[in-house]
């Protein structure tokens, strides 16, 4: 499993979601995660929206396997849902 996250290391949200995406790769033996500093790439939630597919309010936004989640309450809902992970 492949774990994206495009945020801002200033949103709190965003390092939740980077926070709960590391526990995931300590104890699932196939997750890795990468994190986009959207500041630093110069990307705009603009630039998210089509491959979101729809209009972007909020960071962060998570992609698994290339699939949208959502934000870091639908990623940590997800994560409750189907895994084992202690949150």
């Amino acid at each position: 499993m492949f774990i994206e996250i495009y945020g801002r290391l200033s949103c709190p949200y965003c390092v939740r979601a980077i926070t709960l995406a590391e526990k995931m790769t300590e104890q699932l033996e196939d997750c890795k995660f990468e994190f986009t500093d959207m500041i630093a790439k110069n990307i705009s939630k603009e630039d998210l929206e089509p491959r979101v597919g729809k209009k972007v309010a909020t960071v962060p936004q998570i992609f698994i396997d290339n699939k949208h989640i959502g934000g870091c309450t639908e990623f940590q809902s997800l994560v409750r849902q189907e895994f084992s992970i202690t949150l």
